[in-house]
């Protein structure tokens, strides 16, 4: 049988980030165990699995700030949490990080006066994130829907190679969230890699490829189709349950070909 630390290896090669046996405890108890997986260059990887899976554990450890007891992470070629990943790297919580207090405007000159990123960019990313018309208002007088997109706004300064999401699209209304992944098509489509969880299964055909977590485990990472095609199922929710009843993990290295449609 392939094992995650296995395929993780298998997969290495143009890999935007590598996790390799990767062991983080709250207390005495595990929230990832030996975790090992790749994430390919230039793609959508959807992160999915249920609350406590490990999801949010692990994009903090993939940004560099999250203690772990063991194993190891790569970003393009460096250690997790390096200074050179800091212009590299753009990350999203899932609470808006900006000041309430300040205009969106005033939020990401800040923002882009920390971050070393040209002054061209603020306009640059307040029209790539459609904030035009709200630009001179305070964050605090926003919807939770442009609150969302003034933390991507500021998290594509510098225009990073790697986006870390974590739950963006969470409490948006249909017509946000088809808006927000149309923005995400076009980021990929431009090169840059985004990781993005989420506990919204139908989210998931909207990904390149996915890694399902449950339990700090790695159940499947596989493409959309492969997933489908393995369990036998045209939902991702119902694969998901189906690799629970399996009792094995599910992993195809993206290095492997695709399954046919």
């Amino acid at each position: 049988m392939t094992t995650n630390s296995d395929a993780a290896a298998a997969a290495a090669p143009g890999a935007a980030v590598i996790v390799q046996n990767l062991t983080v405890v709250r207390g005495a108890t595990p929230v990832l165990d030996r975790l090992s997986l790749a994430v390919p260059r230039g793609r959508i990887i959807g992160l999915l699995g249920p609350s406590g899976s490990g999801k949010t554990t692990l994009m903090r450890a993939i940004v560099g700030v999250q203690i772990v007891k063991s194993g190891t992470i790569e970003v393009l070629g460096l250690p997790a949490g390096s200074r050179p990943l800091r212009t590299r790297m753009g990350y999203v919580t899932q609470q808006a990080s900006v000041y309430d207090d300040l205009s969106v405007h005033q939020n990401l000159a800040y923002f882009r006066r920390v971050l070393g990123a040209p002054a061209s960019d603020v306009d640059r990313v307040i029209e790539r994130t459609d904030l035009g018309a709200v630009a001179g208002r305070l964050v605090g007088s926003l919807s939770g829907g442009q609150r969302s997109r003034v933390s991507l706004a500021a998290a594509l300064l510098g225009a990073p190679q790697v986006l870390v999401l974590d739950e963006p699209t969470v409490g948006l209304d249909p017509v946000l969230r088809v808006e927000l992944w149309a923005l995400f098509r076009s980021l990929a489509d431009d090169g840059a890699t985004l990781l993005i969880s989420s506990h919204v299964m139908d989210e998931a055909k909207r990904c390149d490829r996915l890694l399902l977590l449950r339990e700090g485990a790695l159940l499947a990472d596989d493409t959309v189709q492969g997933v489908l095609q393995v369990t036998g199922t045209d939902d991702v929710e119902q694969a998901f349950l189906r690799l629970i009843e399996r009792g094995e993990p599910h992993i195809r290295p993206a290095s492997e070909p695709e399954p046919l449609r």
